[in-house]
């Protein structure tokens, strides 16, 4: 273990017992190793801070940490599934309490970055920040045509310590490893792994704008949720511009209130644009905290969302997209044998999971929870209970599912706070069936081929080799033992009648449509477009006719 991280889990250990937390830690796997720490510092036991109470004290503790801790509690105040409900209210307000740093290291830090005289960019800049959080800060500014502008600027510092906390986690991911029986199944390694590649793409300002921009246009014709304008002249590396948006803050309920807000409305759009954004556009706003999101309530019977701070999105493979949204429509239709199937095709349980078992214990999750209103059930509670019942069937958390879970339950934990009868259910379900419907479409069929047509033609191109090599291969085994040295001359002899036959206008033509008519089929069959029996027509006479083909040849 290197030095500096050995230097740092002895700072945590300190700061956790200073704030009378030392309890947590020794009840955690981590102890056995690290017990020794708990003794090289014996003074920090007589500066423990019992007077707040413990949600305070746990608070207190991550923002002393930093920034990867603030954010790791940021992450824990959105799962109230998993805590009581004093610490979730308390690291709430880790979302956008975090103490500032002073606005003359901004103006100066922004100097630096512009390499230009500061009054020259902008005609205003307020000192005192708009909001703070653990990475970055934001200044009003106005600039010199009179625009108003939000300045977003990092923390001095942030790289080389957020590096240093990387390495932290690293070395505890793998101490959980070696010394935690659930790590196999939790996979810590991955986990920390993917954090960090979260972690360090926030750091890159100019790629948070990219990705507003991305949202912005995805939206552009949308009632739905607005994205500020990005002034990409003045973004850097480490600074971000983007155009100052007046909305009411999604948790200033009173607010909305008193304007006369449609909760229902807006809790309901709040799901559409989730649904919407992992389905459709297959690029979600990936941190959707109170702190981040918006409201825009110019008419309050149709109020529009507006979001902020697009550090960390998500996307997702076309292949996990689709298990998802089937996943979701089997649950829908309490389809449990199609969910059971869904995770062993897709590889979340060992393929040699039995179905009939795991659709059983699906069913016992969800019928309990169904026979209750719609309106009553908490998506996230049922995906959670799920996840649960696969350490059964020795199922493996999946890392790049990881920014989807948490964005999920932070939805659903907006919408129930606006409109606790939010019907989860009823609003996310049109839109996976209209995702699904226009998957089936023969548009959408037709563009994934024209996609494929190059791959197709260059799998065209070796079928010549390909066919001189398995005539080779048959004639040098019908050859026998006694016919060895006859079969390279048979197998020459061969290869020059097939290429002769192949390399006819015509034949390669029928080589072409054959070839494409099967990868249609298989296309058809990969999408699991429904029915069925197209794809598989379509793939069985592509693969006679080019099977006819080679005979031929």
């Amino acid at each position: 273990m290197k030095l500096r991280v050995a230097i740092r889990l002895l700072q945590i250990q300190r700061v956790l017992v200073r704030h009378g937390l030392d309890d947590f830690v020794r009840a955690t796997h981590l102890y056995r190793p690290l017990r020794f720490l708990f003794y090289l510092s014996p003074w920090t036991w007589f500066q423990r801070r019992r007077g707040a109470t413990r949600a305070e004290r746990l608070r207190l503790a991550l923002e002393e940490l930093g920034p990867i801790f603030v954010k790791f509690g940021q992450a824990l105040s959105t799962r109230r599934d998993l805590l009581p409900v004093d610490i979730a209210d308390e690291l709430a307000k880790l979302q956008d309490r975090v103490p500032p740093f002073p606005g003359d290291l901004a103006r100066a830090s922004l100097e630096r970055s512009y390499d230009q005289k500061f009054d020259e960019l902008f005609a205003t800049f307020a000192t005192e920040p708009l909001a703070a959080a653990s990475i970055a800060q934001v200044h009003v500014a106005t600039r010199r045509d009179g625009r108003e502008v939000v300045v977003k600027v990092l923390r001095p510092g942030m790289r080389e310590q957020i590096g240093r906390d990387l390495e932290v986690m690293d070395a505890l991911a793998a101490m959980a490893e070696r010394w935690w029986p659930e790590a196999r199944r939790l996979r810590p390694i991955e986990v920390v792994r993917e954090y960090r590649r979260t972690v360090l793409d926030e750091l890159d300002l100019m790629r948070e704008a990219a990705n507003a921009s991305q949202l912005r246009r995805n939206f552009a014709t949308s009632q739905l949720l607005y994205v500020p304008e990005v002034h990409w002249d003045l973004c850097r590396g480490d600074v971000m511009v983007m155009e100052r948006i007046r909305g009411v803050p999604i948790g200033d309920l009173a607010t909305l209130r008193a304007r006369g807000t449609d909760f229902k409305r807006l809790a309901e759009n709040g799901v559409e644009i989730f649904f919407t954004q992992v389905f459709r556009h297959n690029f979600f706003h990936a941190d959707m905290h109170p702190g981040n999101i918006f409201v825009i309530v110019d008419d309050p019977a149709a109020p529009r969302y507006a979001a902020v701070d697009f550090g960390i999105v998500g996307t997702l493979s076309l292949r996990d997209q689709r298990y998802l949204a089937e996943i979701f429509l089997a649950v829908f239709d309490r389809d449990y044998r199609r969910v059971a199937e869904l995770h062993i095709e897709c590889g979340w349980v060992p393929p040699a999971t039995r179905a009939d078992e795991m659709e059983s214990a699906v069913r016992t999750i969800c019928e309990p929870i169904f026979d209750r209103p719609l309106s009553e059930i908490s998506f996230g509670t049922v995906l959670l209970r799920l996840f649960a019942a696969l350490q059964r069937f020795d199922g493996q958390i999946q890392p790049q599912l990881i920014l989807l879970q948490k964005t999920l339950l932070n939805v659903e934990g907006l919408g129930r706070q606006l409109y606790p009868e939010l019907d989860i259910w009823k609003t996310a379900a049109p839109v996976l069936r209209a995702w699904k419907r226009e998957r089936m479409s023969p548009r959408t069929l037709l563009r994934d081929l024209r996609r494929g047509l190059p791959d197709v033609f260059e799998v065209l191109k070796s079928w010549p080799a390909l066919a001189r090599a398995a005539i080779e291969r048959a004639q040098a085994d019908a050859a026998g033992p006694t016919d060895k040295q006859q079969a390279p001359e048979l197998a020459a002899a061969a290869a020059a009648a097939a290429t002769a036959a192949i390399s006819g206008e015509r034949r390669r033509e029928q080589f072409t449509v054959a070839a494409t008519i099967l990868v249609g089929g298989l296309l058809w069959l990969g999408q699991r477009i429904e029915p069925q029996w197209p794809g598989t027509l379509l793939a069985t006479g592509g693969l006679a006719a080019l099977a006819a083909l080679l005979v031929k040849s």
